[in-house]
């Protein structure tokens, strides 16, 4: 009890002492245990450049360059070992804002980390998260924006977690007429010009959102093509429209 108890000051000192002008919230005790049992799997998205700047619920500016991430509901300042199912690498976040915005992701991690677990090239990735009490040196870590070392080993297989949904066919198309994929909508421009920069893909501005699309195609097999790339990517939804 007396090591724990002198374990949660020094965790509390360290991260007072790091950065006075950083409001994170609670951190939690040394030891490298868990925060609970809090465990989880599902799909992790990333944001970055974009949102430079902007104020996270914890009340600190996003860094994209900090390894840091935003969840619905743990707490703001804890810490949590996020684990990619498909390769097995496994990375420690601090968490410091709230969402995703979709139901259907289960945490937004900074582009840094995403960059660090290797999810970067694509939108989404299927995950593992579990909240961990991290030690003092990867506290001082994650403060400095550093990587802190990992708890779990390295699969040597992928795990046997359900795969991404499958990716849905092409729907009937009218012959001579053409299609664009419709990636993604968002209601930040800014968001929505990053996502078309990184997919070689178009916005367009319609009562205040602004859709990421590409194209337009003139054949079934072009298509095709372009909706397989960007189901690999992460957007396995992207609609496919005729063109206006």
């Amino acid at each position: 009890m007396r090591s724990s108890a002198r374990a949660l000051c020094l965790a509390f000192a360290l991260a007072a002492c790091s950065n006075a002008h950083d409001s994170v919230g609670a951190t939690f005790p040394a030891g490298g245990g868990l925060y609970g049992s809090y465990q989880d799997t599902g799909l992790a998205s990333w944001y970055g450049e974009e949102l430079s700047g902007n104020r996270t619920a914890s009340g600190e500016a996003f860094d994209p360059a900090a390894m840091t991430a935003a969840h619905r509901t743990l707490p703001l300042g804890s810490f949590v070992e996020v684990t990619c199912v498909e390769t097995g690498r496994s990375i420690l976040v601090r968490i410091n804002d709230r969402g995703p915005g979709r139901r259907d992701r289960m945490i937004d991690l900074s582009r840094a980390a995403a960059h660090l677990l290797g999810t970067d090239g694509r939108q989404i990735a299927r995950v593992r998260i579990r909240a961990i009490i991290p030690t003092v040196q990867d506290v001082s870590l994650l403060r400095a924006g550093k990587a802190a070392r990992a708890r779990m080993p390295v699969f040597t297989q992928a795990a046997s977690f359900d795969a991404l949904p499958a990716r849905k066919p092409l729907p009937p198309l009218i012959p001579g007429r053409r299609y664009v994929l419709q990636v993604a909508t968002f209601s930040n421009e800014d968001r929505a010009t990053a996502l078309a920069e990184r997919l070689d893909a178009d916005v367009v501005e319609r009562g205040g959102l602004y859709r990421v699309r590409i194209g337009p195609f003139k054949d079934a097999v072009s298509l095709q093509r372009a909706r397989d790339a960007v189901a690999e990517r992460g957007y396995g939804d992207a609609q496919v429209l005729p063109t206006d």
